[in-house]
């Protein structure tokens, strides 16, 4: 990650040594100033620009910080791939549903394991899902060309197998057929040859979440339309689910986040996400900025109030990013380093913002990790 345009750095002299600590701040001349407590090595933030695809971006981009952490080269994996490769499973699902699930863009971390796992993956440069010349990812027409699709197919009344050539064209059109076979780095792959060469073993990974409509240290199906597949992830208690982000950022282990980025104190463009110590509804329109560019107090979250904004809807899964880091501001609140995939231009932190605390417990959908990273008094209540 490259933060260099707005950083400062701090001495401190203790027991006679000389330590240095990276200070950073949320935008240019802003009033944010973050003391990094850990901070993971991540690949190049990526842009999904017109796509609904976040849930891909940030899948790849832990998957390339695992490989990392692994002492593997760098890597950049295709998206494209992945989409290319869920999107008929996804209509088929759709069409044996009688078209009465959610079919679109949107998905889940375990789509992707479960891709790698199936048909594989591919680097980018071997699939980048253009093949027009286009510059950037626009899937507006292509998601409309594949919604159009099934759902003729389902008000037919009358399934015929051909349809399925259709939606195998259609992505094919936009995005290029996925390769059999590529040539990288002096080797020939197919794209499972290609998987197994990376040494990521999609059963080590694992997702959680906290909500108490489901029983503690049991798994189960999440009940957020994208998830399309029904997989399930394990439930634990709001505080173990802290401390599992904590304990595995301190060891060396990123996480993809899933949350809801809907939140007036959600702010990209200024480089925070809060929960501050406030009513929203108390607080004018012209108001909102000057709370959001200013450290304070954050709001103390429960298991209640989190679930309560999931049961009415308040709590959606918007968005799918990935955690490497975490800081402390200048008043000793905890924030996480997160890396978006919204590129590098629309904020001041080079496409990464800091997300308070009490943001991750109030508004955190689920979240992907490897199980060894789950601490072992944790991991031992969900029988892994």
């Amino acid at each position: 990650m490259n933060f260099n345009k707005y950083f400062f750095i701090a001495a401190a002299v203790t027991l006679g040594f000389n330590i240095t600590a990276q200070t950073l701040t949320n935008k240019k001349d802003g009033n944010y100033k973050f003391t990094v407590v850990k901070n993971l090595e991540a690949t190049e933030v990526q842009n999904q620009a017109q796509s609904g695809t976040c849930w891909t971006f940030s899948s790849l981009s832990f998957f390339e910080s695992e490989l990392l952490r692994m002492g593997k080269p760098k890597v950049n994996l295709s998206e494209m791939f992945i989409v290319r490769n869920s999107y008929p499973d996804k209509a088929d699902k759709y069409v044996r549903m009688h078209g009465l699930i959610n079919f679109g863009p949107g998905g889940a971390f375990h789509d992707v394991a479960y891709v790698i796992k199936n048909y594989g993956i591919v680097p980018q440069a071997a699939y980048n899902g253009f093949v027009n010349g286009e510059k950037e990812i626009n899937h507006n027409e292509l998601d409309a060309m594949l919604k159009a699709e099934v759902d003729v197919v389902v008000k037919a009344n009358k399934i015929t197998r051909g349809w399925a050539k259709t939606v195998n064209a259609t992505l094919d059109a936009y995005l290029g057929k996925a390769p059999e076979t590529f040539d990288y780095m002096g080797k020939q792959y197919t794209p499972k040859s290609f998987a197994q060469s990376l040494g990521l073993d999609m059963n080590n990974y694992v997702e959680l979440t906290s909500f108490t409509h489901h029983p503690f240290y049991t798994k189960f199906a999440i009940e957020v339309q994208d998830n399309w597949s029904w997989d399930e992830v394990y439930n634990v208690p709001l505080n173990e689910l802290t401390d599992v982000i904590d304990n595995a950022i301190m060891n060396g282990y990123s996480v993809a986040w899933g949350a809801d980025v809907s939140e007036k104190g959600f702010s990209f463009k200024n480089g925070v996400a809060i929960v501050p110590d406030l009513d929203w509804i108390d607080v004018k329109k012209e108001k909102i900025d000057s709370i959001i560019l200013n450290p304070g107090k954050q709001k103390e979250i429960t298991q209640a109030m989190r679930q309560e904004a999931f049961d009415n809807y308040e709590t959606q899964d918007d968005h799918g990013m990935h955690i490497i880091g975490i800081v402390k501001d200048q008043n000793g609140t905890k924030y996480y380093i997160v890396k978006n995939s919204w590129g590098i231009k629309n904020n001041d932190c080079d496409g990464y913002f800091y997300v308070s605390e009490a943001f991750v417990k109030y508004k955190t959908t689920d979240i992907m990790l490897h199980k060894d990273a789950v601490k072992k008094d944790i991991a031992k209540k969900l029988g892994f």
